[in-house]
């Protein structure tokens, strides 16, 4: 397969899937979402090839495309993975593939949430591929736009202000990059964008460094969900529908965890090093706030969505302690928490779609009037919890113990963020999984066999990695020079 494009057919599948719905009637709702199946169906197998093909022995980018775009510009369609994108690439297509099995019973505007749809998931992939950092912000921005109208229509919970809100963030998000990408082909001497190329040791200089980083980091930052600027996302999550939610956490927050890494950090190690300090306080102060703000909530998806602010903290704090294994437990990180949020969207989404209620306080004893559907919920809990035998517990490990080398305080104060993210997982699985059955909701019935199977292989990837993460550490290993 060495002569086949097979990261632009990775990346054309959303992109068909998305002209195919739009160019479909309304009624044909089965015939849209059976697109979409295998359009989510067909990049999946294709990342798993990818994954199987690359060479973690020789590592750097392979499978390499590179076509002029914008040649007066320097701009080039420029293509890679190395270990980082592979296993990030895989993410987004397990999460592409499983939310649209999640939507399966959708009735409302098919047509348009499932293009919508598409086309984020298109800059996803494009944004995980790309080595010419003009194309990376071009797929960036695709990425981003549809959450608006998905979560605008289809949401629920103060839709309309919850999309706006995230819009806004996102778009200041943008707004600093912007410049500092600018800036990176300005001072480089105009003449490419090629990731490889600006990455190179002497390029910039260090008073550079430190003054573009914090834009790129923060403009990144913001997507990531990195605290003061996290509360466009919780917002978010509790007004998005499933299949949105599971996108939202399980890969678009990932994508500017993966700028920070791939741009900030890569092209500016100088000015990461002088801001890493800053940037690590921070990263702690989320962990923290994060898993403590979640422990006051009520609603299914503000625990959640605080969660995501806690974890995706873990995230920053890894990458900020520039070191191989905090780097490699935050890319694993990356992975365990897409896959972890998506499982935990999906049921609870299943249970909102027969119930129309969220608060937590309401329920009780669900685990014996639907133990299927609940028995994800209580899957998704421990992996959050960082259980041994789920993906989450290695990427845990191996971030607080770089955390504990490089900054021993904030990895203390990190590690005893834990405690309350036990503590508000413990308190929704006691008040409303386990605990006295609330009899008003003893007509709910378990999800159909078509409807557990994203469930089912949501869990069966959580406890692969977590079993054997060497498979994952290596191939991240290849990227970070961790093997």
């Amino acid at each position: 397969m060495s002569d086949l494009p097979i990261l632009s057919i990775i990346l054309l599948c959303p992109l068909v899937a998305f002209v195919i719905t739009l160019l479909l009637p309304e009624s044909k709702a089965t015939a849209i979402k059976s697109v979409n199946a295998l359009a989510g169906l067909v990049s999946l197998v294709l990342s798993i090839v990818v994954w199987t093909q690359y060479d973690t022995t020789a590592g750097g980018y392979q499978m390499m495309q590179d076509i002029p775009w914008v040649e007066d510009l320097g701009i080039r369609y420029t293509v890679a993975v190395d270990g980082v994108s592979v296993v990030l690439t895989l993410l987004n297509a397990i999460v592409f593939f499983t939310g649209v099995l999640s939507m399966w019973t959708l009735e409302k505007r098919v047509k348009e949430f499932f293009a919508f749809m598409g086309l984020l998931v298109f800059g996803v992939f494009g944004v995980f591929i790309s080595l010419d950092i003009f194309v990376f912000f071009f797929f960036y921005e695709v990425a981003v736009l549809p959450m608006y109208p998905l979560i605008a229509i289809w949401g629920s919970t103060r839709k309309e202000y919850s999309a706006m809100k995230l819009t806004l963030f996102l778009m200041v998000g943008s707004a600093l990059l912007f410049p500092g990408l600018i800036a990176l082909f300005v001072n480089s001497g105009g003449e490419t964008w090629n990731l490889v190329t600006l990455s190179e040791p002497g390029t910039f200089s260090e008073g550079f460094q430190i003054f573009v980083y914090p834009l790129l980091y923060v403009g990144f930052g913001i997507l990531a969900g990195m605290w003061p600027f996290h509360s466009w996302s919780p917002i978010g999550h509790v007004a998005a529908p499933t299949a949105v939610s599971m996108l939202h956490a399980g890969v678009l927050m990932k994508l500017g965890a993966f700028g920070i890494l791939r741009i900030a950090i890569g092209v500016l190690p100088l000015g990461a090093a002088y801001w890493a300090p800053t940037f690590a306080v921070m990263a702690t102060v989320g962990i923290v706030y994060g898993a403590f703000v979640a422990m006051r909530q009520t609603d299914f998806k503000y625990v959640i969505g605080f969660s995501s602010v806690s974890h995706m903290g873990i995230v920053l704090l890894g990458l900020n302690t520039l070191g191989v294994d905090g780097t490699n437990g935050a890319v694993f990180q990356m992975f365990a928490h897409g896959i972890m949020t998506a499982l935990f969207f999906s049921a609870v989404g299943f249970i909102y779609d027969q119930t129309h209620d969220r608060d937590i306080r309401n329920f009780g004893g669900l685990v014996g009037q639907i133990p299927v559907a609940t028995s994800f919920f209580i899957i998704a809990a421990l992996c959050g919890m960082g259980v041994p035998g789920f993906a989450s517990f290695w990427a845990e490990l191996l971030v607080f113990i770089e955390a504990l080398r490089v900054f021993p305080i904030l990895g203390i104060a990190a590690i005893a963020g834990l405690i309350f993210t036990a503590a508000y997982i413990l308190r929704v699985l006691g008040k409303a999984i386990f605990g006295p059955t609330n009899p008003k909701w003893d007509h709910l019935v378990e999800p159909t066999a078509w409807l557990t199977i994203p469930r089912i292989i949501l869990i069966a990837v959580l406890l692969f990695f977590g079993f054997v993460p060497s498979i994952m550490l290596d191939m991240i290993g290849s990227a970070t020079g961790g093997r």
